[in-house]
């Protein structure tokens, strides 16, 4: 099925709503945070939030009439394992992958940097916060490490993203790389988005 701006911005709403009438910190990743760049990218939706234990059973209640979820315990071992749960918008089967921040340095310094973007152009747009250009390619980067070093779609988001950004923070890259076990393949892809923009 085909998706348009539209689709996105109803199926986001309810849950951004959610989440900020229960005071839980989120930001937008993935590819609407790479989208957000010029980047051309498929509308699906990851939404990176800071849920806990107490959360789960009022926002189950809160989405249960606008998404499936499955059984509430699906979000909660979520929550407990720090992974993800997907959520399906029942007017138009739109996916939404809820993931649950690890807790670590570098999530809840990608939160802090989130910063509120418009998606959409229509009267219906949102404002929300979206991850940043470092933290995307971080994220993407462990990502394809994850799967072996396999994804080309994966790669060629973050040598894009790194191409079309004109101030990219290099210490910044450089310094979360080191933690993360990712400094071979950050370097791997400025050499790759070097010799593309020559």
């Amino acid at each position: 099925m085909k998706r348009n701006a539209s689709d996105l911005i109803a199926a986001l709403a309810p849950l951004a709503a959610a989440l900020e009438a229960l005071g839980v910190p989120y930001f937008l990743g993935g590819s609407l945070a790479t989208a957000a760049r010029g980047i051309a990218r498929s509308a699906d939706a990851d939404v990176i939030a800071r849920l806990r234990d107490e959360h789960v059973e009022p926002l189950a209640g809160r989405l249960a009439a606008v998404y499936y979820h499955g059984p509430g315990e699906r979000m909660r071992a979520a929550v407990t394992a720090r992974t993800s749960c997907p959520l399906l918008y029942f007017a138009t089967m739109f996916r939404i992958e809820l993931f649950v921040s690890k807790g670590r340095a570098f999530d809840r310094e990608a939160e802090t940097r989130a910063r509120a973007e418009t998606i959409g152009i229509a009267s219906d747009s949102l404002h929300l916060p979206v991850a940043s250009v470092e933290d995307t390619v971080l994220a993407k980067l462990e990502w394809f490490r994850v799967e072996c070093d396999t994804s080309e779609r994966l790669w060629w988001d973050i040598v894009g993203l790194l191409k079309v950004t004109q101030d990219v923070d290099g210490s910044y890259l450089h310094r979360w790389a080191a933690v993360l076990g990712v400094a071979d393949l950050l370097e791997q892809a400025l050499a790759a988005a070097a010799r593309g923009s020559k």
